[in-house]
């Protein structure tokens, strides 16, 4: 797929997302969501990829939310097309399309928001597994203060992240959060100086892609993901068991056991399109309706 709004580099292990259109401060559009899920279909696919970080084009803004004057005019946030079944297709939100494609992402995602992050600017990065922040950075679910209400599954993501009395508080104003305020609330992990970002941001990843098994990192990401929500800890210890069994006897453990006790950089020969365990995945993936 050839890009527009956003760019795709792939280098070294590390992918970089990053949402590019300078003149419009990366705000969202439906071509921007096609354009991000395909680049992670593709980082998904790519067994060199160990770790996708994402960020906005320059120093202003990672982005300001849904394009509201988008060209050609139309209606910003929804589909154009009355209809009459709300379990149609259309009526999906394209921020959550988004956001559920990044929940099932098999790389970690890490995010460098770099300034403004507005509307879905800020709910699309609450799937990112580890989010940095740049200094400047603001944050803002101001959703009410455009007469409509948090989207992209963000009630589902961000109590988990920040606990319901933030949430509700943040959402509910629908006021501005500087980076320290973003930080102590726990939306993210550090506040780095403008130029330090994508380096803080790096760091992560290489500690990730030249340390880790890639389908170990896969597998956590998942059940922490998926069993984080379960309705008992039961449901935890059943897909724990089974992939210990599984994984302990991959040649990634044996790779793992070796490089320790031979004291050298481990060089784990599984990949995630080839060697998941073969009951992954062991949800089911619910359908819009």
């Amino acid at each position: 797929m050839s890009y527009t709004q956003i760019k795709l580099d792939i280098a070294d292990g590390i992918a970089t997302v990053t949402l590019h259109r300078p003149e419009k401060m990366n705000a969202f559009t439906r071509t921007m969501m096609d354009e991000f899920i395909d680049a992670l279909d593709t980082t998904d696919a790519d067994d060199s990829v160990r770790a996708v970080i994402v960020t906005g084009h320059g120093d202003r803004a990672f982005c300001a939310g849904a394009d509201l004057t988008p060209e050609g005019g139309g209606h910003v946030f929804s589909d154009p097309n009355p209809v009459e079944d709300l379990s149609d297709e259309r009526v999906r939100d394209g921020g959550g399309r988004l956001t559920l494609r990044l929940f099932q992402s098999k790389k970690p995602l890490i995010g460098a928001c770099n300034g403004v992050a507005v509307g879905v600017g800020v709910t699309m990065q609450l799937p990112f597994d580890i989010r940095l922040c740049s200094d400047n950075a603001r944050f803002g679910f101001v959703f009410a203060r455009r007469g409509i209400v948090p989207e992209a599954a963000s009630s589902w993501f961000l109590p988990r992240l920040v606990g319901m009395q933030t949430s509700l508080e943040w959402c509910m104003t629908g006021r501005l959060i500087d980076a320290g305020e973003a930080l102590e609330r726990g939306l993210v992990r550090s506040v780095h100086p403008q130029g330090d970002l994508m380096d803080a941001a790096v760091g992560i990843a290489r500690e990730i892609a030249d340390n880790t098994s890639a389908v170990s990192v896969a597998m956590t990401r998942a059940m922490l993901w998926h069993n984080g929500a379960g309705g008992h800890p039961m449901d935890a210890h059943r897909v724990d068991s089974r992939a210990i069994y599984r994984l302990s006897r991959s040649n990634d453990a044996k790779e793992g056991i070796a490089s320790f006790l031979e004291k050298r950089a481990p060089e784990y020969p599984d990949t995630v399109s080839g060697d998941m365990p073969d009951f992954y995945p062991w949800w089911d993936e619910p359908e819009y309706k």
